[in-house]
């Protein structure tokens, strides 16, 4: 059986999040929105859910027409079943992850990021499936003591998140 990889670069506006992973059940689609409704009253969101056995559909829900389109964009390009896909905004997927990962159908989760993601997907016969991700880009350093207090800086002033 032969094999070939694809990199799918993955499309969402500037100010969004997205948080790709794998699944295996037809109540995921509702599950999700459940998580994501009740995180945050803020939250803006769209799903994306593809079937991999049966009429092999792409659900979807959300709260915010443009991002549960650009979610379904994305899903459909990658093209694996089982594979979710949601696009966030006014909210961030640290936010969100734990709930996501302990909702009971989900298997794994590949990337939550802001960052330019790529996903590797192997293609057989049988269909695509996700290899890997390629979230943002390489190291181009070590971190010094100035960086060290930006970061910190960034965390407990700009985004809040230590005090």
């Amino acid at each position: 059986m032969d094999v070939k990889f694809e990199v799918v670069k993955m499309k969402y506006p500037e100010d969004t999040n997205i948080v790709v992973g794998q699944t295996h059940f037809i109540k995921t689609i509702e599950d999700l929105y459940e998580v994501m409704a009740t995180s945050s009253p803020n939250a803006r969101f769209g799903i994306a859910f593809n079937e991999a056995s049966g009429i092999c559909l792409i659900r979807h829900d959300g709260n915010d027409e443009k991002l549960e389109k650009c979610a379904i964009e994305n899903a459909d390009k990658i093209g694996a079943g089982h594979l979710f896909v949601i696009v966030m905004r006014d909210i961030y997927p640290i936010s969100v992850l734990n709930a996501i990962k302990s909702t009971q159908e989900i298997c794994t989760i590949y990337a939550a990021t802001a960052n330019p993601l790529q996903i590797v997907v192997a293609v057989t016969d049988q269909g695509r499936g996700v290899a890997s991700v390629i979230d943002g880009f390489s190291p181009k350093g070590v971190e010094h003591d100035e960086d060290i207090s930006k970061r910190k800086s960034l965390l407990r002033q700009a985004i809040k998140y230590k005090r």
